[in-house]
């Protein structure tokens, strides 16, 4: 009894490690002086348990430039496809990075590198 109560308690207290959020694909479109940024992401969402919650823009010195939050699971929706507008980047800009967060790992430490036109 007490290694099976052992066993349990041991599988209780680990910790939780979701599958992180993959960005699949990035487009970036320039008008005038802002940027749209149309993400599409692939993710293991299980319902509000586990979901993206959101991304965001960030240059490479790490200025954070837009960010979109993602309001509910897209349990359903995979993988899925979400904008954000009027993101304004810095004159001379040629590349910023995605990256993404999810409700129970939070931000991820890997980016996606976007070349902007």
């Amino acid at each position: 009894m007490l290694k099976r109560s052992l066993s349990l308690f041991i599988a209780l207290s680990a910790p939780v490690f979701a599958d992180p959020p993959r960005i699949d694909n990035v487009t970036a479109h320039r008008q005038g002086g802002l940027y749209t940024f149309d993400v599409t992401i692939s993710h293991t969402d299980t319902g509000w348990d586990d979901y993206v919650d959101g991304w965001r823009i960030v240059s490479l010195d790490g200025t954070i430039l837009g960010e979109r939050t993602l309001a509910h699971p897209h349990v359903n929706e995979q993988p899925f496809t979400r904008s954000l507008s009027g993101v304004k980047v810095p004159t001379g800009t040629e590349q910023v990075r995605i990256q993404a967060r999810d409700n129970v790992n939070g931000w991820y430490d890997s980016f996606v590198g976007v070349r902007l036109r």
